[in-house]
């Protein structure tokens, strides 16, 4: 299990705005482009997937942008996976060769999935946002 560039982008995206959830302030495409370096018309295809996804929220107007539909501490890091890259929820196929060997090298595989869907499903995007923060005051501390 690979992270892709696209559930990077979109998990970064998710941050930003979770940083602004508490404020109730919404961000323009163009503010999170800035603010996480993600490409502008990229950004554009991962907000319109996770809003169809019921992860984030377009709001109209002057003020407009887009916030998060839950509180942070609801929306798990699986849920954005799964969200941008599809559900994963089939079991791998066998190969044509049915073997025993086939069979555990399956079976680990399958467990191994499982723990990552574990950890993923385990952590939310608040949890995110705090590692943010004590990573920042570390770096801080270090330099003075």
């Amino acid at each position: 299990m690979e992270l892709s560039n696209k559930t990077e982008y979109a998990i970064l995206s998710l941050l930003a705005l979770a940083k602004c959830y508490a404020d109730g302030e919404s961000l323009q495409i163009r503010e999170i482009a800035a603010r996480q370096n993600i490409p502008n018309r990229y950004l554009e295809e991962l907000l319109a997937t996770l809003r169809r996804g019921g992860l984030i929220k377009s709001i109209r107007g002057v003020k407009g942008g887009y916030v998060l539909a839950r509180e942070p501490q609801k929306i798990t890091v699986l849920e954005a996976l799964r969200c941008i890259e599809g559900s994963d929820d089939e079991p791998s196929k066998p190969s044509n060769i049915k073997t025993v060997e086939t069979e555990v090298i399956h079976d680990v595989w399958q467990e191994v999935r499982q723990a990552a869907y574990d950890v993923l499903q385990k952590h939310t995007l608040q949890d995110l946002c705090e590692q943010r923060i004590s990573k920042q005051q570390m770096e801080l501390m270090y330099y003075i």
